[in-house]
């Protein structure tokens, strides 16, 4: 277990170092960013001290090198808009992106495990297809237009929730039904698909045969090998709702990670831009290392 924990720590090392660099080349060729800070009025001579002064007239690669040692401190520079550490500004913001994403996480597993647990026990039945009705129904409908409809039903007409805002935990509700609603129709499919198969087997009929109950059968026996690809599907759904959130955090005005990225996306911010795609995706590789060593304790042939 402690060489394959090593080896998939080296390869999510290598992983996001690619990303860095990716990502700092990709955003330092996207356009001139001293020439939209200084305004169009500026002057030459303007432009070149303001890109001396943000230190920005070196070479990419000098700039990638001396970015990645600050990043490797913790140090992502200053935010050219807001006047503030990078560092700062997202500590800020991490907590509503991190209570969203959970929220979302709770509502998409207690609607896709037992949808897809009653549909794969009720193949072919009214039950299943009323399942799959809803996970179907989920993929079809975007994120953001069922936000909106989410607003209008219950925050307008009804006025049992806030329309928006990230005061209280109660703005979080509508958001967190949006997206994770939209996240639920993969692993509800996965999850039928996986008990399916796992039912059909051999110990199962065994299990069944000795007597156990219907509730110990499934959840004892079948659920614990049918969760192990459901596992890692949701450690990547946990990350789509991390760096996908920049949507339903724009539309409900909540002010996250995402909603920050897209003030800095439209302010040309672009230290602020990197910190966050950065973080997002060292977010991905530790949740998609952390959904590998779960499912090599769960299956052991895994390790091997």
């Amino acid at each position: 277990m402690i060489g394959y924990l090593s080896q998939r720590l080296a390869l999510a090392f290598l992983v996001c170092l690619t990303v860095s660099l990716i990502t700092f080349f990709l955003l330092t060729s996207s356009g001139d960013v001293v020439s939209a800070i200084a305004g169009e009025e500026a002057t030459p001579e303007q432009i070149a001290a303001l890109r001396r002064e943000l230190g920005l007239d070196a070479h990419w690669t000098v700039r990638y090198l001396e970015w990645l040692g600050n990043a490797l401190r913790g140090d992502f520079g200053n935010s050219l808009f807001f006047r503030e550490t990078v560092a700062d500004l997202i500590m800020h913001r991490l907590p509503n992106t991190l209570q969203l994403a959970g929220m979302s996480l709770a509502v998409m597993l207690s609607l896709s495990l037992p949808l897809g647990m009653l549909a794969a026990f009720r193949p072919n039945t009214w039950v299943d297809r009323l399942a799959l009705s809803i996970a179907v129904m989920g993929q079809a409908m975007p994120n953001f237009w069922f936000g909106l409809i989410l607003m209008v039903v219950f925050a307008l007409n009804l006025g049992w929730l806030p329309p928006s805002g990230s005061g209280t935990n109660w703005h979080f509700i509508l958001p967190a039904i949006a997206l994770g609603y939209y996240a639920t129709p993969p692993v509800m499919r996965l999850t039928r698909a996986g008990m399916i198969e796992v039912l059909g087997t051999d110990y199962i009929r065994t299990a069944r045969a000795k007597g156990l109950s219907t509730t110990r059968v499934l959840f004892k026996h079948a659920l614990r090998n049918a969760i192990i690809p459901v596992v890692a599907l949701t450690a990547v759904q946990f990350g789509n709702m991390l760096g996908g959130s920049v949507v339903i955090e724009t539309v409900f005005g909540i002010q996250g990670v995402g909603y920050l990225a897209w003030e800095s996306i439209t302010r040309l911010d672009v230290p602020v831009v990197q910190a966050i795609m950065i973080l997002v995706a060292i977010a991905y590789i530790t949740l998609v290392l952390v959904s590998d060593v779960l499912n090599a304790w769960l299956d052991p042939k895994i390790r091997k």
